[in-house]
């Protein structure tokens, strides 16, 4: 049984808040090709909350939180800088960034902990996460910051649109492309910021993409794609909270990762439209619907050799002309009212097979005569 102690209730909704703006603000970055983004990002805002520990030599989290923001800002900022003016592409761009940040990061917390101070301790939570650490002043910083991303998200959502599918057109509207997109980076990197203490500088990325990357296996509409990238993520985080709660030693970060990494499987399996097994049901339907036809063609070839249509045959001589399983094409045939089987292995053409065999023939081989 899961008792919701104070502590489970703070980390619960931490998780679940980060989750949610993850989730959002992650549908924009996958659409518009930019997934990478949130590993560079989270990357880069380490030497941010070094540098906001140094300056203040506090840990309060929105002097963290503001340094973070800083240098992720910086960091998307440099990418989209190095894209436009070298000839380098955005995942080298990314590359460079992402190492580099992370490398400073790295230097400046080595030197953090070399000072003989004890309030310096726990830094080195950002790189993995650690959850359970998370206080109520914390998940405060968090919730006035999600709900600010959320809100310019829903007040700037015409534009976000716009540009996450059609750059050019929405220049054409006279709209601030470049702006607007440095906008919306903005907004990615403050929601990657948020969930640094409770997932980490390395697991962060898997935020951002994942719930965004299931909702898009269920869905082609952008409302319902951020609402379900939204629901995703804040169930993950919810799950993960109470699983690493109710197993001892199990961290919370990895396991809201993993948690949302199943909805991803499940939805790459089982989404309706682009799910991989409903995908290959769809296969074997046609594929059957294929032989089914390719049977009618075969018998209505045969008809025409004799003078009457409905004359049964043989299965062993369709077989012959046409691709196998014949008999299943047949007993699907059967059910669809289009063959009799008067006896053993005769097969012939009805008044409505007849008629379908015409169109099939007009549809696979063009046939002239099929069309009076």
């Amino acid at each position: 049984m899961i008792t919701l102690d104070y502590t489970l209730m703070v980390v619960g909704l931490g998780s679940t808040l980060l989750g949610l703006v993850s989730g959002v603000l992650g549908s924009f970055a996958v659409l518009r090709k930019q997934s990478l983004l949130g590993d560079a990002i989270s990357h880069a805002a380490l030497p941010g909350i070094c540098l906001g520990f140094l300056v203040t030599m506090d840990k309060s989290p929105i002097f963290l939180v503001l340094g973070a923001i800083f240098t992720g800002w910086v960091g998307a900022f440099l990418v989209s800088l190095i894209v436009k003016n070298t000839v380098l592409k955005q995942d080298a761009a990314l590359g460079v960034i992402l190492s580099v940040f992370f490398g400073f990061g790295l230097v400046l917390l080595t030197l953090i902990q070399s000072i003989p101070a004890a309030s310096q301790s726990g830094l080195e939570s950002f790189l993995f996460g650690s959850a359970a650490t998370l206080l109520k002043s914390d998940v405060i910083v968090m919730s006035v910051l999600g709900l600010i991303v959320l809100s310019l998200t829903s007040i700037f959502w015409k534009e976000f649109k716009l540009i996450s599918f059609d750059t050019e057109f929405a220049a054409t509207l006279g709209l601030p492309t470049s702006k607007l997109d440095l906008f919306l980076n903005t907004l990615i990197v403050i929601s990657i910021v948020i969930g640094l203490q409770t997932v980490g500088v390395v697991l962060m990325s898997a935020l951002i993409i994942a719930p965004a990357a299931a909702a898009r296996q269920w869905t082609d509409k952008l409302a319902h794609m951020v609402l379900l990238s939204g629901f995703f993520g804040a169930l993950s985080g919810c799950i993960g909270a109470m699983l690493s709660a109710t197993i001892p030693n199990l961290p919370t970060g990895p396991t809201i990762v993993i948690t949302i990494s199943v909805f991803v499987f499940i939805s790459l399996l089982f989404a309706p439209n682009r799910g991989l097994v409903w995908g290959y049901i769809r296969h074997l339907k046609d594929r059957n619907n294929i032989r089914a036809k390719t049977m009618l063609a075969n018998l209505r070839l045969f008809s025409e050799r004799d003078t009457d249509p409905f004359y049964p045959h043989e299965l062993s001589a369709l077989t012959a002309i046409g691709r196998g399983p014949a008999k299943k094409a047949m007993a699907e045939l059967h059910e669809q009212g289009f063959v009799v089987n008067p006896e053993g292995n005769l097969w012939g053409l009805t008044e409505s097979g007849l008629a379908a065999s015409k169109l099939v023939e007009a549809e696979m081989f063009g046939g002239s005569d099929a069309i009076s």
